[in-house]
């Protein structure tokens, strides 16, 4: 099944702070993630409905699946450090 994906504008800005190869391989995960979006190394967000994140290396992205709709929202795209900081 494949879904949509829509980057919101701070995820857009988030991947475009990246340097070229890490930035590749994020691009690289969302194409998988759109033909199938329940890769590896993605879990539910705690206290969230249709919160989801998917782990590249030290970086997350968060995301939001639509399944009646068949989207994906990209929300950001943060290191460990700072992905689930308010």
């Amino acid at each position: 099944m494949v879904y949509k994906i829509f980057i919101e504008r701070r995820a857009e800005k988030d991947l475009n702070a990246l340097d070229n190869s890490l930035r590749l391989r994020i691009i690289e995960r969302l194409l998988l993630l759109k033909s199938n979006s329940w890769l590896a190394n993605v879990k539910k967000l705690v206290g969230s409905k249709n919160f989801y994140r998917l782990r590249v290396g030290d970086w997350r992205i968060l995301y939001e699946i639509d399944d009646k709709n068949k989207e994906i929202k990209i929300y950001r795209i943060k290191h460990r450090n700072k992905a689930y900081q308010i």
